[in-house]
């Protein structure tokens, strides 16, 4: 059985690596998990004598497939409790991080395989991530930043890049949430930042704000 530290370990590199498929740098995981490149060095070495990461010195690290599905398996927990947290608890959105956080430990396959199906299987958590089912497999969505559309087009919002609570409070005071339909009326040359249509309501967002938005054009 492994210990939260080393979960935690297996979802940074997961997410660093774009689903653990990519080499991470030790220097990478230190920054993501805020400790030391050497104490880095350390963890990985654990989790490659358990067959869990592919480590070779100076050329980062990666997850084998056993990583792979134990990674998948912490962030499916993660994404599904928020989820339930969202829909059955009424936590808003930048309130279940950090409980998700400590819930996504739980080991009992079985109580997640049923919270899935409690909660129909749902494919995107609260800030529009993606959840991988049981097997690892995640269902990938067409999306793009916001700040890459141009004048006149139309977009829902499908998902935040950045999901701190600053930003998604940011986002509930604008009425912006997943679902949101967009026009972009405008784009300044000078700072890229844009002027949208909302519910009919003309609003001004910053190049910062584009830059953490995922949409789907339609």
């Amino acid at each position: 059985m492994l210990t939260l530290s080393e979960e935690n370990y297996l979802k940074a590199i997961y997410h660093l690596g774009k689903f653990g498929n990519n080499s991470v740098s030790t220097n990478a995981i230190a920054e993501q998990m805020q400790t030391k490149a050497s104490s880095v060095t350390d963890m990985i070495k654990k989790l490659a004598e358990k067959s869990l990461v592919n480590y070779k010195k100076y050329q980062g690290a990666t997850l084998t497939k056993k990583g792979q599905l134990t990674a998948a398996s912490v962030v499916r927990k993660h994404r599904l409790w928020e989820v339930f947290l969202v829909e059955n608890l009424n936590f808003k959105w930048d309130e279940v991080h950090e409980v998700a956080e400590q819930l996504e430990h739980i080991k009992s396959e079985k109580l997640i395989n049923q919270l899935d199906a409690f909660l129909d299987f749902p494919t995107h958590d609260p800030h529009g991530d993606p959840i991988p089912d049981k097997h690892g497999h995640i269902k990938k969505t067409d999306k793009e930043l916001l700040a890459s559309l141009k004048p006149s087009d139309e977009c829902l919002c499908v998902g935040v890049k950045d999901s701190s609570k600053e930003f998604l409070n940011y986002l509930d005071k604008n009425g912006i949430a997943l679902g949101t339909h967009f026009k972009v009326v405008s784009k300044e040359d000078f700072d890229e930042s844009m002027t949208i249509l909302i519910n009919k309501e003309t609003k001004s967002i910053s190049k910062s704000v584009s830059n953490n938005l995922f949409v789907k054009v339609i």
